[in-house]
């Protein structure tokens, strides 16, 4: 399915939570004097801005990251990579995850790319012509099996569709389970939204079970505007870098406080 563009969503409080997470990740990654593999199966355009007509349809960065950036201390790699982007593009700008792990990653670091809607491709394509990356314009399901184990093997993969091909609630715990026997010291991301009908449940019992040490990271929000569906967002992490549930403990305070105070 090629309808889904995520100019409508870039900025939300998915976003935030699963941007803020993958930044402390990769953060703690390149740590180490040692070279990464970066994946992504959904890259979306990498780069967006959040005055266009489609972000300001939804208003889905207004209830965003333009109302929780404070929540980022300078000094958060979060917070890092969103000032990179904004120097370089404009304060209205935001990253995709794309652009948010090339400005957090070293250039002996390599990024793999897949995004198979053509005209978000050629978008990416453009916005990552300045860092070592390959973008790819084929199925991310199939571009991370057929590209692992990666080299170097040391690395992260995330994996973000946009799950309007229902079947991907089937079908991502078998892939994900392929893909930790291609690549066993990947560190294995997957993020998925919680809607309010609990479709994600039988897919995280499924990945709970396939990998008992995996984390499930949840944090619930309410609704961007009246009737809309997703209440929440989730991280499922395989081979999660030391600290993870703690950073994760950290951000799921600061998303109970959208509740508390409404």
């Amino acid at each position: 399915m090629l309808s889904y563009q995520h100019g409508y969503h870039a900025g939300n409080l998915a976003d935030v939570h699963k941007h803020a997470m993958l930044a402390w990740m990769l953060d703690y990654l390149t740590r180490k004097p040692k070279p990464l593999s970066y994946l992504e199966t959904h890259a979306g355009r990498a780069l967006y801005d959040l005055t266009d007509a489609a972000a300001q349809k939804t208003g889905e960065a207004a209830a965003g990251i333009s109302r929780v950036a404070g929540w980022f201390a300078a000094d958060h790699p979060y917070a890092r990579a969103l000032a990179k982007v904004r120097a370089a593009h404009g304060g209205d700008a935001y990253p995709g995850s794309p652009l948010l792990a090339a400005e957090l990653l070293r250039f002996e670091d390599h990024l793999t790319l897949a995004e198979l809607h053509p005209q978000e491709h050629a978008a990416l394509a453009a916005a990552m012509v300045p860092y070592p990356s390959t973008c790819v314009a084929r199925d991310g399901f199939e571009t991370a099996l057929s590209r692992t184990p990666p080299d170097p093997r040391r690395g992260l993969l995330l994996c973000d569709p946009s799950f309007e091909v229902k079947s991907d609630y089937d079908t991502i715990p078998d892939f994900l389970a392929k893909l930790h026997r291609r690549w066993p010291v990947g560190v294995l991301v997957l993020w998925y939204p919680i809607l309010t009908n609990g479709v994600h449940q039988a897919m995280t019992r499924s990945l709970a079970a396939r990998f008992p040490d995996g984390i499930c990271h949840e944090v619930s929000f309410p609704p961007a505007r009246p009737g809309h569906g997703m209440i929440g967002s989730g991280l499922f992490v395989i081979n999660a870098p030391y600290g993870f549930a703690q950073q994760a403990s950290w951000l799921s305070g600061k998303f109970a406080s959208l509740t508390k105070n409404r």
